[in-house]
C-alpha cells in the first residue's frame, strides 16, 4: 500500500513578473466620500500634542495674552487717574470755597482722601501696568520682525535705555512704536518708519502727559497760597493727561496685538460637516472585485 510518493522538486529560480505598463496616478471617477472622520475641524496649534514646525504661533498667542492684561491694566490706570483728577478738582473747588468762610473739616478730610487714595493706587498700577507693557513690546517686536523677515531696527537694552530715562522717553518713544507699526504693517525694510496716525496721537499725547507731570513737580517747589492753587489744577491736568495716554496704550496695544494676530482660536467657532446639498450621487461600482474585502 502506497502511502506517499516523493517528487523532484521544481525550479529555484523566480519566475519573472509580468510588467504591465503604467496607466498613470490612480484616479477617480468622482470625488470619494469615504474617509472623512465625524469630528470637528480644529486649528492645528489647539490640537494638544501636535508639532507646527514654526514658533510663530505660539509666540504670536503670548503676545494676545499679554497684550490683554496689558490693556486691562491700563484700563484700570485711567479709572485710577480719572479718579484722582476729580479729588484735584473736588480740592480745588474746596479752595475756592474757603475764600468766603470755614469749610467743614470732614469734607477737607474727605477730599483729601480721595485725591491720597487716587494719587497712590494709580502710582502703583503704573508700575505694575508699565512692566507689563514693556514685556509686551518685547514680544511684540520680535514677532513683528519674524513675520515681516526682517531684522531688528535696535537691541533690547537700548529700546529699555529709550524707554526709561526721563526726558529721553519723550522723544524716543514714538520713534520705537512707529518701528514697530512698520514692522507690523509689512512694510519695506528699506523705507524709513513713519508714525501712523494712532501713533502721531498716542506720541503726542504722550509728550504733553509727560511735560505737565514736570511742570507739576516743579511748580509744587514753590510755595505760597497761589502757588499751592495753582499746582493743584496742575495736578488735575496731568492726571486728565494720564488717563488719556493710558486709554490711548490699551487701545494701541490692542491694535498692535489684531495686526500680529488676527484672529483669536478662542473666539472662532469649531466648524462641522453636517450635510451636503445639491451634491451630485457618486457612482457605484457594477461590479465587485473578487480581491475585495469588504
Amino acid at each position: 500500500m502506497t502511502r506517499w510518493v516523493a517528487s523532484s522538486p521544481g525550479s529555484v529560480r523566480r519566475q519573472p513578473r509580468r510588467r504591465l505598463p503604467y496607466l498613470g496616478p490612480p484616479a477617480y471617477r468622482d470625488t470619494p466620500r469615504w474617509g472623512f472622520p465625524a469630528l470637528a475641524w480644529r486649528w492645528p496649534t489647539t490640537v494638544p500634542g501636535t508639532r507646527t514646525g514654526e514658533f510663530e504661533p505660539v509666540t504670536v498667542e503670548r503676545v494676545r495674552a499679554v497684550g490683554g492684561h496689558s490693556a486691562a491694566m491700563m484700563w484700570t490706570l485711567a479709572g485710577l487717574t480719572l479718579m484722582a483728577a476729580a479729588g484735584e478738582i473736588w480740592r480745588y473747588v474746596l479752595l475756592l470755597q474757603s475764600r468766603g468762610g470755614a469749610l467743614s473739616d470732614r469734607l477737607v478730610a474727605s477730599s483729601d482722601a480721595v485725591v491720597t487714595i487716587g494719587s497712590v493706587l494709580a502710582l502703583a498700577f503704573a508700575v505694575l501696568a508699565g512692566t507689563v507693557t514693556l514685556w509686551w513690546l518685547h514680544l511684540a517686536r520680535h514677532v513683528a520682525a519674524e513675520s515681516a523677515e526682517q531684522d531688528l531696527p535696535r537691541r533690547d537694552w537700548q529700546v529699555y535705555v529709550y524707554l526709561l530715562i526721563p526726558g529721553i522717553n519723550l522723544a524716543m518713544a514714538g520713534v520705537v512704536l512707529a518701528e514697530l507699526e512698520h514692522h507690523v504693517l509689512r512694510r519695506p525694510a528699506d523705507q524709513r518708519p513713519t508714525p501712523g496716525r494712532a501713533v502721531t496721537i498716542w506720541w503726542a499725547a504722550w509728550v504733553v502727559g509727560g511735560l505737565l507731570f514736570a511742570a507739576t513737580v516743579v511748580w509744587r517747589l514753590r510755595g505760597g497760597v497761589q502757588a499751592q492753587a495753582d499746582g493743584v489744577i496742575l495736578s488735575a491736568l496731568t492726571d486728565l493727561a494720564a488717563a488719556t495716554v493710558a486709554v490711548l496704550t490699551a487701545l494701541m496695544v490692542r491694535r498692535i496685538s489684531t495686526l500680529l494676530a488676527p484672529l483669536d482660536p478662542r473666539k472662532v467657532r469649531y466648524m462641522r460637516v453636517i450635510r451636503v446639498d445639491n451634491a451630485p450621487p457618486p457612482r457605484l461600482r457594477p461590479v465587485r472585485p473578487a480581491t475585495s474585502r469588504r
